[in-house]
C-alpha cells in the first residue's frame, strides 16, 4: 500500500485533474505495467519546455516501470487540432508532418527511456479506416456534445465558421486510445475534452475506460501566455546550451517557481526548503541558476550545463563579450546607417518598431554604451558592437567599403 501510495504522490504532482483517481488507484493495484499514452501533433519543427511537462510526466511513469506509447500524430496532426483555437487552423501537407515528427523522434529520447518506449504514429490504423467506418466512428458523438466545448461554442457564438473536420479531431484523438488500448491519457488542460472523448470511445468498444492526467500549461518567459515559438517566449530543448540558461536566467523570480514545479526533478520537500530560505534572504539567483544547470543538463549534459554557467557568469558578471557573436556587413545608402535599420539588418530586432521599443526600454547598446536616441546614425565605415538585451550580440560593419 505504501508503493502505492507513492506511486500515486508521484504522478499527481504538478497535475490539474486525475479522472478518476479511483479508477488509476485500481489499475495501480492490478500490479501490471500501465500503458501510458500521450500524443504530439507535429505542427511545429522543435519540441520546447512547454513539451516536456508532458514528456517528464511520461517519464516518471517509466521509472515506476510502466510502458509509455509516445502517439505522434501524423494523421491528426494534418488536421490541425482546434483546441483553442478562434479561427479554423490551416492542415499541414503530408511533407511538413512526416519531417516535424522526424526531429520530435530525435528530441523526444533527451527526456524518455527508449527501451520503455513504443513510438506510434497514427496513421497506422486511420490509413487503413475506410469512409463507412469513419462515418461510424463520427455517429459515437453528437453536435450537441461537440458545442459543449468552450472554443467551439464561442466561435459558433460569435459567428466565426467551424469546419466539420474540425468536429473529426477529438473523435480521431479518442480513437487513437482505442487502437493502443491506452491504461492512461495525459494531456493539457486544454486537452481535457479531448482526453475525455477517448474514455467515452473506449467504453463502447469494449475496452476499460482510460485514466484521464490533465497537466497545466506552461507560461512563457514573459511569465504571461502558455509558450509557444510563434509568440516567442520558448525555450527550445535543441537550442544551444548557453541560449537555454541565457533565457532561464532572465525569468522573474515567481515564474521560477512554476519551472521547479513543473519542469524539475528535484524533490516537493527539497523546493518548499529552498522556497523558505529564499522568504528569509536567500538570493533567488542561486536557485534559478541551479534550475538553469539542471535543465541545460538534461538535454546537453553536465559538463555543457556547467560550461554554460561559467559563461554566463563571465559575460553577465564580468562584461565579457561572447567569442561566437555573428558578424554582419550592412548595406547602407549614404553617410551612415539608422540604428534602427542596422538593429533589424543584423537580426537584433525582428522590426523597427521593436527597435524603438528596445531602444525606450533602455535594452540597445553600441560598443557597451546605452543607446538612448532612436534617431542615432551609425557611420559608413565603423565597425560597431550592437547589443539588444541580455543575451543578443552582433559585431555589424556599416557598408561593405
Amino acid at each position: 500500500m505504501l508503493e502505492l501510495e507513492a506511486q500515486l504522490c508521484q504522478i499527481k504532482r504538478g497535475c490539474e485533474e486525475v479522472l478518476l483517481e479511483s479508477d488509476l488507484r485500481e489499475k495501480l493495484q492490478a500490479g501490471r505495467p500501465l500503458r501510458v499514452k500521450a500524443g504530439f501533433d507535429p505542427t511545429a519543427p522543435d519540441l520546447h519546455l512547454g513539451h516536456t511537462v508532458l514528456i517528464n510526466k511520461l517519464r516518471h511513469f517509466q521509472d515506476m516501470g510502466h510502458q509509455v506509447l509516445f502517439l505522434i500524430g501524423d494523421f491528426t496532426g494534418m488536421i490541425g487540432d482546434p483546441s483553442g483555437k478562434n479561427v479554423t487552423r490551416p492542415p499541414l501537407t503530408r511533407e511538413q508532418v512526416l519531417e516535424n515528427a522526424r526531429t520530435y523522434q530525435e528530441q523526444v529520447f533527451k527526456i524518455l527511456d527508449p527501451e520503455k518506449t513504443e513510438v506510434c504514429f497514427n496513421s497506422v490504423w486511420f490509413d487503413t479506416l475506410g469512409a463507412a467506418d469513419m462515418i461510424r466512428l463520427a455517429a459515437r458523438h453528437t453536435v450537441a456534445r461537440m458545442l459543449e466545448r468552450d472554443d467551439f461554442a464561442k466561435r459558433y457564438t460569435d459567428g466565426q465558421p467551424i469546419a466539420i473536420h474540425e468536429f473529426l479531431y477529438p473523435l480521431c484523438q479518442g480513437y487513437d486510445s482505442v487502437a493502443l488500448k491506452a491504461d492512461v491519457e495525459l494531456g493539457g488542460t486544454d486537452q481535457k475534452f479531448n482526453l475525455l472523448v477517448g474514455r467515452e470511445l473506449q467504453k463502447h468498444y469494449g475496452q476499460p475506460p482510460q485514466c484521464v492526467l490533465t497537466l497545466p500549461l506552461l507560461e512563457g518567459t514573459d511569465g504571461e501566455k502558455k509558450m509557444s515559438k510563434s509568440l516567442g517566449n520558448y525555450i527550445g530543448i535543441d537550442e544551444p546550451p548557453r541560449e537555454i540558461f541565457g533565457k532561464l536566467m532572465s525569468i522573474s523570480d515567481t515564474l521560477m517557481w512554476r519551472y521547479y514545479e513543473l519542469l524539475s526533478f528535484r524533490g516537493e520537500a527539497e523546493i518548499a526548503r529552498d522556497k523558505t530560505e529564499v522568504a528569509a534572504g536567500r538570493n533567488p539567483r542561486d536557485l534559478k541558476e541551479a534550475l538553469a544547470v539542471e535543465i541545460v543538463a538534461r538535454f546537453h549534459g553536465q559538463v555543457a550545463a556547467i560550461a554554460a554557467r561559467e559563461e554566463f557568469a563571465a559575460r553577465f558578471r564580468q562584461g565579457v563579450l561572447p567569442d561566437d557573436m555573428p558578424e554582419f556587413i550592412l548595406e547602407t545608402e549614404g553617410a551612415g546607417l539608422s540604428i534602427l535599420h542596422a538593429l533589424k539588418q543584423a537580426a537584433l530586432t525582428a522590426s523597427t518598431s521593436e527597435a524603438i521599443r528596445m531602444i525606450q526600454q533602455g535594452g540597445v547598446k553600441v560598443d557597451g554604451e546605452r543607446v538612448g536616441d532612436k534617431d542615432l546614425v551609425l557611420s559608413a565605415g565603423a565597425t560597431v558592437v550592437l547589443q539588444v538585451g541580455k543575451r543578443k550580440f552582433a559585431r555589424v560593419r556599416i557598408g561593405g567599403a
